[in-house]
């Protein structure tokens, strides 16, 4: 079964090409099917920000590491007992690529994100088929693409980040990142009625991008003052709400600055295993009562996630599609940031129009 797959340990930003970390396309032997099991002919799978950190070992180090978790595709065979949602054969669906065991603590204190046993269940998704427990598939609906699908993953991260900052109608709100998981999060929070809206991103395109999707002002890190410009968008009262989903080491420095006193920040992006935010206690937890907060993974989201894929502006994070052969030239151009987001295409199974 054809899958992509780390092959080389190392950042593929690395200049030097002998340390350079590599991406290729690999024959891995097909999932077993169990008796509650679902196999999924993989129609797309979208590279992710995080999926670099793989290359560069943040999961480990024995190479091939299979890749790909934002998937969609159509039902290509069910266990026996893989019945009880609903499921048949031809199905449209997507999913959740972590199985959450349930009979953990903390599955069963409802914090399914920390289950001790989530590490135990990996199937790369970039591949021709994935194999998934039914408890992780959920059938698209019928106004979503299998395109615009491989976006459900990602819709869920963005909607536990809507979750994570407990947004009122009327807050405040700031995103800093323009990247798939800043611009889903920008819509939702929208949704949830957030005002003041800005976009925090150096990359012009990205903060057109932002304005088109509902953000009310931007800010350009580089060539602003952000600090100020905050202010004068809050009036000096700042943000209710700040999200960071750049990732940066650089960007979150300057956030807790940005929010307003009882404020709430979110990290919701992956950051180096190494990296110390230096945080002063006195100013920004006792006198300015801040609460900050991180995103892991999406328990509970993908149902309301499924509910507002139909809703979303998806077709500038579905522009750039490869075919799985050029997977390593996906990458680059994923690494080169001329899109904000890139897909693969892993089998040719639309039959509908995008």
């Amino acid at each position: 079964m054809k899958t992509v797959a780390v092959t080389r340990i190392g950042s593929l930003r690395d200049p030097d090409p002998a340390a350079r970390g590599a991406i290729g396309v690999v024959d891995f032997p097909e999932q077993p099917l169990g008796p509650e099991d679902v196999r999924i002919r993989v129609a797309y799978s979208a590279i992710c920000g995080s999926d670099p950190h793989l290359a560069e070992g943040f999961f480990g180090t024995d190479v091939p590491i299979g890749l790909g978790h934002e998937l969609s595709g159509v039902v290509e065979a069910l266990g026996d007992r893989a019945h009880r949602n609903g499921l048949k054969v031809g199905d449209r669906v997507a999913g959740n690529f972590l199985r959450f065991c349930g009979t953990c603590r903390p599955c069963q204190e409802g914090k399914q994100q920390f289950c001790e046993n989530i590490q135990e269940y990996n199937r790369p998704g970039m591949a021709e088929t994935v194999t998934w427990h039914e408890s992780q598939v959920y059938p698209l609906p019928d106004n979503v693409s299998l395109l615009k699908g491989c976006l459900l993953e990602p819709t869920s991260v963005a909607v536990r980040i809507a979750d994570k900052t407990s947004i009122k109608v009327g807050d405040r709100v700031l995103v800093c990142g323009g990247g798939p998981i800043g611009q889903l999060a920008l819509q939702v929070l929208k949704m949830n009625g957030a005002t003041s809206l800005t976009m925090v991103e150096p990359i012009a395109e990205r903060r057109e991008m932002a304005l088109r999707h509902g953000a009310e002002f931007v800010i350009d890190p580089l060539n602003e003052d952000q600090s100020a410009r905050a202010a004068e968008i809050t009036g000096g009262h700042g943000y209710d709400v700040v999200v960071d989903a750049s990732g940066s080491v650089h960007a979150v420095r300057g956030l807790l600055d940005l929010a307003a006193k009882g404020g709430t920040v979110v990290y919701g992006a992956m950051y180096p295993q190494q990296f110390d935010l230096p945080l002063n206690l006195s100013d920004y937890l006792y006198l300015k009562e801040l609460t900050l907060t991180g995103v892991f993974v999406s328990p509970y989201a993908f149902p309301r996630a499924l509910q507002l894929l139909p809703h979303l502006e998806l077709d500038e994070l579905t522009q750039a599609v490869f075919p799985l052969e050029k997977a390593a030239e996906a990458f680059e151009v994923h690494i080169s940031g001329a899109f904000p987001k890139v897909v693969i295409q892993c089998n040719d199974l639309d039959g509908e129009v995008q």
